[in-house]
């Protein structure tokens, strides 16, 4: 099947509204940093809900390269845009902060049921009373409902990149997306089936559901999605993304990324197919599945080596 017969049946599949109104957001803060505007903004979900999100913003006029950062899960939910601008939880989460100084433009969103998209506690103070059943609730909820968890996810996340898009500090032809673990797994659809998105990095997140479900590994709730096996796998995803440059990276240890190899082999024909073998790039490392400071940095050098190379 052709990637863009298969990318429609997937987005009509999981119902993905195919383009969005550009939000207008508002600014609740502004600081001044090294080098640097950070930008407290609020715009509109694809529900009608706020989404608050840190908007960084490189010291120039631009236009400026950028990237969507798509935080992790770790079973934090009290953490999202914080961590990847550097003001709470792991360092080695920050990629919002290095990618600024690169010269990127970056759009640090929470996620639906993360940091302050939780109804019972905003900010970064976990709430464990709370924080899994809501989670939990809104996956079963959409599920009752006929949909899914993902269509919020990746809808939420395309009003992200509309927003992005239309900035007039960024340039709309060099916008990527980035995730590690559950970033990492949105990016993987986000970029599947936003063919605009023009580079990608998906870490630890590289995993069929036939080997999660052979190894008994846990599916992250947003993969949660009815019937979506009997017909596609995330090597679907993945040839979905042809020709386009897209860095995968997976560990040894890592069971959410265990058979990495085997889809970068299964979808390496179709980047073939455009002359594009070396678009698709797959780091592999000995350790699990948390980040480490050697594939922090290949990462960041791999978005500022691409989105230079992009005119």
């Amino acid at each position: 099947m052709e990637k863009e017969a298969l990318r429609e049946q997937i987005r009509a599949f999981i119902g993905i509204k195919p383009e969005w109104d550009v939000p207008d957001f508002c600014v609740m803060d502004e600081q001044a940093c090294d080098g640097y505007t950070r930008l407290l903004i609020c715009y509109p979900g694809s529900e009608d809900d706020d989404i608050p999100a840190y908007l960084l913003v490189p010291e120039g006029e631009g236009p400026f390269p950028a990237v969507l950062v798509h935080h992790q899960h770790n079973g934090e939910r009290h953490l999202g845009k914080s961590e990847v601008c550097g003001l709470a939880g792991n360092p080695l989460q920050a990629f919002g902060v290095e990618l600024v100084k690169r010269g990127f433009m970056v759009l640090a969103p929470d996620s639906i049921c993360f940091e302050d998209r939780r109804p019972y506690m905003k900010g970064i103070v976990p709430d464990e009373k709370n924080d899994f059943m809501y989670h939990f609730n809104e996956m079963c909820y959409r599920i009752v409902k006929g949909s899914s968890l993902m269509k919020k996810v990746i809808d939420d996340a395309n009003i992200g990149f509309s927003l992005l898009k239309q900035h007039p500090k960024a340039d709309k032809h060099r916008i990527g997306v980035l995730g590690h673990s559950y970033g990492g797994n949105t990016v993987l659809f986000q970029m599947a089936l936003n063919e605009e998105i023009a580079f990608g990095c998906s870490s630890g997140a590289a995993c069929t559901y036939k080997r999660k479900m052979q190894a008994g590994t846990g599916i992250e709730m947003a993969e949660v999605i009815p019937g979506f096996y009997q017909k596609y796998d995330i090597t679907d995803l993945v040839k979905c993304m042809a020709p386009r440059p897209i860095l995968l990276v997976s560990a040894t240890e890592d069971k959410y990324s265990s058979d990495a190899d085997e889809i970068v082999s299964e979808a390496r024909p179709v980047f073939d197919q455009y002359h594009a073998a070396d678009k698709l790039v797959h780091l592999r490392y000995q350790g699990g599945h948390a980040l480490t400071e050697e594939r922090f940095k290949h990462i960041l050098d791999w978005l500022a080596e691409t989105a230079s190379r992009i005119s």
